[in-house]
C-alpha cells in the first residue's frame, strides 16, 4: 500500500511539474477537490474527448451528437428519481469529526483482501515462472480463494443493504470488519445517513421570485428531454444514439484520489434507443465495443475488467463497470447500463408530453429502451496518465523518467530541436515548424544540450523528436527520435508528414480501430 501511496504521489507532482493539471486557485490555497487542466492537460484531455467523439459519433451513422445545457427545469431532476434517490451513505467518526462515505470504506477494505491476493499471485508468479497457471492458481490456492470468497461476500451484503436502504447493516458491517477511521485510528462511528449531491442554486433577478434550480449531477438527461427534437429533425430510426460531452457537478462530501472523484467534472455519454426486449443484445453489444475501445490505446488488456453490479440503480435492470487498475487499484471508469424505459417514461409522466416512438416495421407506437455508455473524462484522463508515467532503467546506475502516452492522445506530437542556436540551426528547425504546425501540435525547443532537451520530452510525453543538424543543411534530412524506444533514424524533411502521421495521427489510429 505504501508503495501505491508513493506511486500515486510521483503522478500528481508530475501532473503539476509538466503543465498537465494543478490544483484550481491555488494562489488562495486552493479548493478541494477542483482541479484546474494547464497548458498539456488541456490538450490530452481535447484530445481524449476527441477520440471518443470520432470513434462514437462519426464512425456510426446511427449516433449523432448534442451539447445540452447545464441549466436544466427543476422538474427534469424530480422526473429522473435524482431529487429522491440521488444519495449516498454517510459515516462521521466521533473522534476525528471526519465524515467518509460508509460504502467506500467498505470497499477499500475489500481493496486490501484484493491487493492481498496480488501479493500471493506475485510471489506464485516469480515462484513457478512461465509455468504459472494463474486461473488455476487462484481458484485452487487456500489462502486467494479465502481472501476472493470474503470480498464476494463482504460486497453482496454492502449492496444488498444499500438496496434495501438498510443503512443501520451498513453501519453494523463496517463494525463486524473493525473498520477504523483512517485519521483517528478509532472504530467510533455515528449511523449512516443519506446525503443528496446535487448542488442547489437559483435562477431569477431577485430572491423572492428566483427559482430553485440544480447544477446538473450528469448529463443523460439532457439527452432524454431532447430524445424527440433529435429524432424528428434527424428522422432517426430505431436503433440510433445520441451522445453527449459535458460538464456535470456532484457534492462529493468524500472528495478524494486526485482527479478520480471531484466535484466539478466531464461525462462522455450516449444512450442508444432500442426496441424494448432487445436490450440484452445491445447491453452485451455495447459491452464489448466499448472495451475494444480502451484496449486501441494500448494500456494493457490486464489493466481492464468488467465488474457486475450487485446494486442496481433505480432505472436499470442490468449494469457493469469496466474497471481499471489504478495507482490505488481497481476502480470504476466507464459504465454501461441497460435502463429500460424508465427515463423516458418518467419525463412523459412528469411532462405531460407523448416521448414515444412510431415503428414503421412494426406499425406500432412504444416507448424506447435505453442502454447507456457513460465514461468520466477526468477519470479516462487519469487512467491514461498513471498508467503512462513510468521509471525506466536504462542500465549502469542511470533511468529515465517517460510519460509514454498513446501518440493519438499526446499533447504534442513533435519537438523540433537545432542541434545548437547558431549557423543556420534555428532557421531551418522554425522552418520545419511553420510546415508541420499545420498538422500537428508541435514545439520548438533549442535550451540546454539536446540529451537533456530529449529527457525533457520524454518526461512532457511527446513522441518524436526531430534532431537539426549541420548534415541538415547539406542534404535537408533530419534525425528523427523516437521517445518510446530512443532508437533514431535518419529521414528527409519533405516526409516528416507522413512518417509522424502515421504514429500520430487519429484517422490512422481510427482505422485500426474499425478494422479497416
Amino acid at each position: 500500500m505504501a508503495k501505491q501511496e508513493d506511486d500515486f504521489k510521483r503522478v500528481i507532482s508530475h501532473a503539476k511539474e509538466y503543465g498537465y493539471v494543478v490544483q484550481s486557485s491555488e494562489i488562495y490555497d486552493g479548493l478541494s477537490a477542483v482541479y484546474d487542466y494547464a497548458q498539456n492537460g488541456a490538450e490530452l484531455k481535447k484530445n481524449i474527448r476527441e477520440y471518443w467523439w470520432r470513434a462514437m459519433v462519426q464512425l456510426h451513422e446511427n449516433i449523432v451528437g448534442i451539447d445540452a445545457a447545464i441549466f436544466m427545469h427543476p422538474t427534469t431532476w424530480k422526473a429522473s428519481g435524482h431529487v429522491d434517490a440521488f444519495n449516498d451513505p454517510l459515516i462521521d467518526n466521533k473522534d476525528s469529526k471526519k465524515r467518509y462515505r460508509a460504502d467506500v470504506l467498505i470497499e477499500d477494505y475489500v481493496a486490501k483482501l484484493e491487493a492481498k491476493v496480488e501479493k500471493e499471485v506475485d510471489k506464485a508468479a516469480k515462484r513457478f515462472g512461465d509455468a504459472f497457471d494463474r486461473e488455476q492458481f487462484v481458484s485452487t490456492h487456500p489462502r486467494v480463494v479465502k481472501y476472493l470468497e470474503q470480498a464476494d461476500t463482504i460486497i453482496k451484503r454492502m449492496a444488498r443493504s444499500l438496496e434495501q436502504e438498510d443503512l443501520a447493516d451498513v453501519k453494523a458491517l463496517i463494525e463486524e470488519l473493525e473498520i477504523t477511521c483512517p485519521v483517528s485510528g478509532s472504530r467510533n462511528w455515528t449511523d449512516v445517513k443519506q446525503f443528496n449531491l446535487m448542488f442547489g442554486t437559483k435562477l431569477g433577478a431577485s430572491a423572492d421570485s428566483a427559482m430553485d434550480l440544480y447544477l446538473r449531477p450528469e448529463t443523460a438527461q439532457g439527452i432524454f428531454v431532447n430524445f424527440l427534437n433529435v429524432q424528428k429533425s434527424g428522422r432517426m430510426k430505431i436503433p440510433f444514439g445520441i451522445a453527449q460531452v459535458g460538464k456535470a457537478f456532484r457534492n462529493e462530501i468524500v472528495a478524494r484520489q486526485f482527479i478520480f472523484r471531484m466535484r466539478e467534472f466531464e461525462q462522455m455519454e450516449m444512450q442508444f434507443f432500442i426496441r424494448p426486449g432487445e436490450q440484452k443484445k445491445w447491453y452485451e453489444h455495447w459491452k464489448a465495443a466499448r472495451m475494444q475501445w480502451h484496449l486501441s490505446l494500448g494500456l494493457g488488456e490486464e489493466n481492464y475488467r468488467f465488474h457486475d453490479h450487485e446494486k442496481l440503480a433505480h432505472y436499470a435492470d442490468a449494469a457493469a463497470d469496466i474497471e481499471f487498475r489504478f495507482p490505488f487499484g481497481f476502480k470504476e471508469l466507464e459504465g454501461i447500463h441497460s435502463r429500460t424505459d424508465f427515463d423516458l417514461a418518467n419525463h412523459e409522466k412528469y411532462s405531460g408530453k407523448k416521448l414515444q416512438y412510431f415503428d414503421p416495421e412494426l406499425n406500432e407506437h412504444y416507448t424506447p429502451y435505453v442502454v447507456e455508455t457513460s465514461i468520466g473524462l477526468d477519470r479516462m484522463f487519469l487512467a491514461v496518465f498513471s498508467h503512462c508515467l513510468q521509471e525506466e532503467d536504462l542500465g549502469d546506475g542511470n533511468t529515465r523518467t517517460v510519460l509514454r502516452l498513446p501518440g493519438v492522445l499526446a499533447p504534442t506530437k513533435a519537438a523540433i530541436l537545432p542541434l545548437i542556436k547558431r549557423d543556420g540551426l534555428p532557421e531551418l528547425a522554425r522552418e520545419i515548424l511553420d510546415d508541420l504546425k499545420w498538422d500537428f501540435n508541435v514545439q520548438y525547443d533549442e535550451k540546454d544540450a539536446v540529451g537533456r532537451r530529449y529527457r525533457r520530452q520524454d518526461a512532457a510525453g511527446t513522441p518524436i523528436c526531430i534532431t537539426v543538424d549541420h548534415q541538415s543543411l547539406e542534404d535537408r534530412t533530419v534525425t528523427l527520435r523516437h521517445r518510446d524506444s530512443m532508437e533514431q533514424e535518419r529521414v528527409p524533411i519533405d516526409q516528416l508528414g507522413s512518417l509522424i502521421g502515421r504514429e500520430v495521427d487519429m484517422k490512422e489510429w481510427l482505422r485500426k480501430l474499425s478494422g479497416a
